[in-house]
């Protein structure tokens, strides 16, 4: 997914902000009670508490706010929005973990794919039905999200690595009990200086600032 798209270039001066501590070359730990908690009816389930981070992407939003994105070497993802580019005001977290990656055999299949984006649910194979997310489930069809992230191996790189055109819609499902939620990415990945086009699936949970330090 992800990680198989990355390059690598030399880097002259930093240009990654550093959130809580969170950049290329260092450990996210995570608070297992985060899933665990959750029982047996989360898909979400990941095998360690510990993330060694390898990639940095950053993303800049219209409304001017910021995701930025961590990755490992497996393509587990630790992910922040803040309101600002340094991650001062950071104020959502999240972990995802790759749920499916497929190749498009043809425009017919991308098609497909576009119309599950901008659904009111989305249930992948193997998976239980999730409803969107961003922009509520009023609408039977929601355009999705599109936008550019800029990916980095090096966190003295002045320039990315990779540039990623991503077209997306979150989804989630409350689990029994009221006790969490769950969540669902999904997106077309294309990147800049490639013809490779990949449809993605990651299950998510939202995390609190306590269930995870680095």
């Amino acid at each position: 997914m992800f990680g198989k798209l990355f390059g690598r270039k030399e880097g002259a001066r930093p240009t990654l902000p550093v959130i809580r501590n969170v950049t290329i070359g260092r450990t996210v730990v995570l608070d297992p009670l985060a899933w665990r908690r959750l029982g047996a009816e989360t898909k979400f389930a990941l095998d360690r508490d510990t993330l060694e981070i390898t990639a940095q992407g950053l993303i800049e939003l219209n409304d001017g706010a910021f995701v930025h994105r961590f990755y490992t070497d497996d393509e587990i993802l630790f992910q922040v929005v803040s309101d600002d580019r340094e991650g001062q005001k950071a104020n959502d977290f999240t972990i995802f973990m790759p749920w499916a990656s497929e190749y498009p055999a043809d425009r017919a299949d991308r098609e497909l794919w576009s119309r599950r984006l901008a659904a009111r649910t989305f249930q992948p194979e193997g998976l239980p039905a999730y409803t969107r997310l961003w922009f509520g489930d009023e609408a039977e069809q929601q355009d999705p999200v599109t936008l550019w992230e800029d990916v980095y191996y090096d966190r003295e790189a002045d320039q990315p690595d990779r540039r990623l055109f991503q077209t997306a819609m979150l989804f989630h499902r409350d689990l029994a009990g009221g006790d969490g939620r769950e969540l669902l990415l999904a997106l077309t990945l294309e990147p800049e200086d490639s013809k490779d086009v990949s449809h993605e699936t990651m299950i998510g949970l939202p995390l609190s600032v306590g269930e995870f330090r680095a």
